[in-house]
């Protein structure tokens, strides 16, 4: 085997090493994003395309060498020369065995090379998918936690009032009330930012939203309700 051949069977060796360790089940993508954002990557990163194009035009070059070569020792018909000389038939067979395996490997190598750019492009957005992810399903449980903390707020103000009596129960309600709903509209606010950043990236979280919505406006209309009452009272 030719120094150039050799070069490249070693090139495919270590193209199947890397790539059986990044399909190993224990390592997870956001580990691997880690690695690759490494700095000292940083320097080859500017490069990257550079060498991956450089790398395909050169196994593309070897591997139409082959098959040149194969096609060059395939001939069936070797000649009167090959009846004169016994060994010639053994050493054609010779040479098509050694361009059918330069053929593969550099066949392999193209392959296998495409085939590690696709895995680790595939990695980094299997990690950054889970990243998004995990915030969408954070800012979910807080949006889930905010609309129940205003139903049980509500009902807590709505047995307060309930249960006092004369116009001193309603004046400390209806104060108690107001604080709430003034508590309740930042909490609203807060939850509808998050949930308007979540929209974005997530269709499923509008009707979050809307719910989130619908119990603003019944709040804001109970309110309402129990100011006019308030006011009647006065009257």
């Amino acid at each position: 085997m030719t120094l150039q051949w050799t070069v490249v069977a070693l090139f495919l060796y270590v193209e199947i090493g890397v790539l059986v360790i990044l399909c190993l089940p224990f390592i997870s993508a956001k580990k691997w994003q880690k690695v690759f954002n490494l700095r000292i990557w940083s320097p080859v990163a500017r490069f990257s395309n550079r060498v991956f194009l450089t790398m395909i035009v050169i196994l593309i070059v070897l591997f139409l060498d082959a098959v040149r070569e194969v096609r060059k020792y395939s001939v069936k018909n070797l000649g009167t020369d090959a009846k004169l000389l016994p060994n010639m038939h053994d050493h054609m067979h010779m040479k098509l065995f050694r361009a059918q395996r330069n053929l593969y490997i550099s066949g392999f190598a193209v392959f296998l090379w495409l085939v590690m750019k696709r895995v680790v492009t595939l990695i980094n957005n299997l990690a950054s998918a889970s990243a998004t992810t995990a915030a969408l399903l954070a800012q979910t449980d807080d949006a889930n936690k905010a609309a129940k903390k205003c139903l049980e707020d509500n009902e807590m103000l709505k047995k307060t009032l309930m249960d006092g009596t004369g116009d001193q129960a309603t004046a400390e309600g209806m104060q108690l009330l107001r604080k709430e709903v003034e508590k309740l509209q930042e909490e609203l606010k807060k939850s509808e930012d998050a949930l308007k950043e979540s929209r974005v990236a997530a269709g499923g979280l509008r009707e979050q939203t809307d719910g989130l919505a619908r119990e603003y406006d019944r709040l804001l209309k109970e309110h309402q309700n129990l100011q006019n009452q308030d006011e009647k009272k006065d009257a």
